[in-house]
């Protein structure tokens, strides 16, 4: 089986050395052979995938120029609009949603021939951090089956940790790139935000959402960015950004670079002492590669996951606002045909949403609801944006200073399955160290930096770089010389 990269694999194409229906037809028959452990996939797009590589064989046999990712076979979130392809978000309200559209980024690796293999599992409508929540099945992760991958771009991570796909796409609202893919050994890359159009992405949190690539190596995760980053007029959010490719950005040189270590991320009780001893063991490595280490502080930082789980259930509880049983997805409405039942208007929002809606999905919902409430509003959800400003002029003023900052990705390893699925709150601590970004809106990508063994089993931790708004291509050079090194 293929464990190269997206580089390699284009070579060996344009050589003629292998063709790339084979190449997918090999990855089909590795999905058969290990996503019934794993369960990484929801739906696969066998006919589809093979007819676009069929095409690209052709081109090639022409002697047509084809793109860096023509041919090669990825996987895609299922939180991500895809025309002809069921796209459920992982809920049974849109068990069987066929978008009549493709999302702006799946528009674009289209016209670069890139070949889709399917969809991949997540926790519902993006909201978990284990893909435990999923109304479907629950993705296990590679490295110990019997543990989490992490979330909510489990199925993706996983499926790259596997090699069931070359690299895949995920979407990343409070760490749900980065923090899977610390617990899979990848790489995950998230934007800044208005990088990548949120055209076709469902939407969870609008203000935090944004699509970003999970890969085997820091190239790689480059090679996607410089394909799918952009200005789109269907997106107001999204920025105008110049054509590059950020591949050719990874220079190797990190000697003039300052990166800042916040004290604040090696305090209190929650950092697992294993994954200290890994996270401060890289940073002692980029001091060796030629990089100056800067304690900073982020005080504000400790009330960033207070803030986030403030703000993004209230936008959760508009977003979701549309999924009534009227408009989107499955309707309790339509069995009364079967049933005879009466049905009011009330009644078909109340049980449509009682019955294909998970707990986690009516958990935010509610908590959401209640934070804009009258009375509330006030009291939390203005607060917690004001939280969001401080916590981000405290980056402002660490970039003056700074050049990257850097720190764990998730403060444990992957932990087993159903471990905290009972506990919220435990759960919610595992975007600790992710949330920060996505509520600031920086860039910043986890890459593996070492294993914890446990139970026999390897587990990878995930080292976190974050930059400066649309400074993508230092974290991807600083990430791509530690990765070498």
């Amino acid at each position: 089986m293929y464990l190269f990269v997206i580089k390699d694999l284009h070579e060996k194409l344009i050589n003629q050395e292998i063709a790339s229906e084979q190449l997918t037809s090999d990855y089909f028959a590795k999905i058969e052979e290990k996503d019934p452990e794993i369960k990484a996939y929801l739906s696969l797009n066998k006919e589809f995938a093979l007819d676009k590589a069929r095409a690209v064989d052709k081109k090639i046999k022409k002697g047509e120029e084809i793109d860096l990712l023509a041919g090669i076979p990825f996987a895609v979130k299922d939180v991500i609009c895809t025309e002809g392809i069921v796209t459920t978000a992982g809920s049974k309200i849109l068990e069987n949603y066929v978008p009549p559209y493709d999302a702006t980024v799946i528009t674009k690796l289209k016209e670069r021939d890139a070949v889709i293999l399917g969809k991949t599992n997540t926790d519902e409508f993006a909201m978990g951090a284990s893909t435990e929540n999923s109304a479907f099945q629950i993705t296990k992760n590679p490295h110990d089956t019997m543990r989490v991958p992490g979330g909510t771009s489990g199925g993706s991570t996983a499926a790259v940790a596997a090699d069931e796909c070359v690299w895949a796409l995920g979407s990343d609202t409070g760490g749900s790139i980065r923090q899977p893919s610390s617990f899979c050994g990848t790489v995950g890359l998230k934007l800044t935000y208005g990088t990548v159009s949120r055209y076709g992405l469902i939407a969870m949190a609008s203000s935090f959402d944004q699509i970003g690539p999970i890969a085997k190596t820091v190239e790689d995760a480059a090679i996607v960015l410089g394909r799918i980053r952009g200005r789109d007029p269907r997106d107001s959010t999204s920025m105008p950004t110049a054509d590059k490719n950020f591949e050719d950005g990874l220079t190797g040189d990190i000697k003039k670079l300052r990166i800042g270590v916040p004290k604040e991320y090696f305090e209190g009780k929650g950092l697992d002492p294993r994954v200290r001893e890994i996270i401060e063991k890289s940073i002692q490595k980029y001091k060796s590669l030629g990089a100056e280490i800067v304690e900073i502080s982020l005080p504000s930082g400790k009330y960033a996951l207070a803030a986030y789980y403030v703000i993004v259930p209230s936008e959760v509880s508009a977003n979701m606002a549309r999924f009534d049983g009227i408009r989107f997805g499955q309707s309790i409405g339509a069995e009364s045909e079967k049933t005879g039942a009466d049905y009011t208007l009330w009644d078909i929002y109340f049980k449509t949403r009682a019955k294909y809606l998970g707990r986690e999905v009516k958990r935010r919902i509610m908590l959401g609801t209640y934070a804009l409430s009258a009375g509330y509003y006030d009291q939390y959800y203005i607060k917690a944006q004001k939280v969001r400003s401080l916590i981000r002029k405290e980056f402002e003023e660490a970039f003056q200073k700074v050049d990257l900052i850097i720190g764990p990705t998730a403060p444990t390893p992957a932990f087993k399955i159903g471990e905290k699925m009972e506990d919220p709150l435990e759960m919610y601590l595992a975007d600790i160290y992710t949330a920060p970004a996505n509520i600031a809106g920086i860039p910043a990508i986890s890459i593996p930096c070492g294993t914890i063994e446990e139970g026999g089993k390897h587990l990878p931790v995930g080292l976190q770089l974050m930059g400066k708004w649309f400074d993508e291509e230092k974290i991807l050079n600083a990430a791509h010389v530690f990765e070498k090194s």
